[in-house]
């Protein structure tokens, strides 16, 4: 085999989509189709919808660290033992982990293309959701009725920022998911009403993960002896 044989095969197998043909079939190479072509326009959509989510975690992470420098800073007011309800807020963790269930479940009725079935689960999960803020509205009334409201202390400031923000969360994530619903029942499954939903189901899992951290880091820790 002559060495323009030997050149023309080492440069197909580092260039097997032909990128840097320059020859009458240039036009043909690279055609944007199959594995060589650039990714879809759901990849795409959910590749830069994590980026969102990754710096939204950036700011609950400095929320996070601001609350546990300031979390003994309580200025000789209540403490989070006195303040905290337990059972409340595992019925809050309740709510809201069975909301990111049943927005799984929706998912799964969408890949069915079953319109009543995605509304139905995708109207639960609003209700949790919306159960879930309630419960919060409620705690902070209380909590800003005993005048332990946000300007008492560092502790509670933290707190309140904390907390708030999460729940700020929460309400736009049920805004949104009003939005997609009315937007699925007029327009049906088109793939960029899929595209939405989809983002909204990973809004809504690190909302939950985020929670979590929340229940575990302030309220169990904040309401131990």
């Amino acid at each position: 085999m002559s060495d323009h044989a030997f050149s023309s095969v080492g440069t197909q197998a580092r260039d097997p989509y032909r990128l840097n043909h320059t020859g009458r079939h240039a036009v043909r190479s690279a055609t944007g189709h199959g594995e060589g072509g650039p990714a879809s326009k759901f990849v795409t959509v959910t590749y830069g919808f994590w980026i969102f989510l990754l710096s939204d975690i950036i700011m609950f992470s400095a929320f996070f660290a601001a609350y546990a420098v300031l979390a003994k800073a309580t200025a000789g007011g209540p403490t989070g033992k006195d303040l905290f309800e337990p059972t409340r807020v595992a019925v809050q963790t309740g709510l809201l982990l069975t909301s990111s269930f049943t927005g799984g479940v929706a998912t799964l009725a969408t890949l069915r293309r079953s319109m009543a079935a995605t509304q139905f689960w995708l109207l639960v999960t609003g209700l949790l959701g919306a159960a879930f803020l309630f419960l919060e509205l409620q705690e902070f009334a209380a909590m800003i009725g005993e005048q332990a409201g946000p300007s008492r202390s560092a502790f509670l400031s933290a707190f309140f920022a904390l907390v708030s923000c999460h729940g700020a969360h929460v309400g736009l994530g049920l805004l949104w998911l009003g939005t997609m619903m009315a937007q699925l029942w007029v327009k049906g499954f088109r793939p960029d009403i899929l595209r939405r939903l989809h983002c909204f189901g990973l809004f809504w899992h690190a909302l939950d993960i985020i929670w979590v951290a929340i229940f575990t880091l302030v309220y169990l820790l904040g309401a131990s002896p």
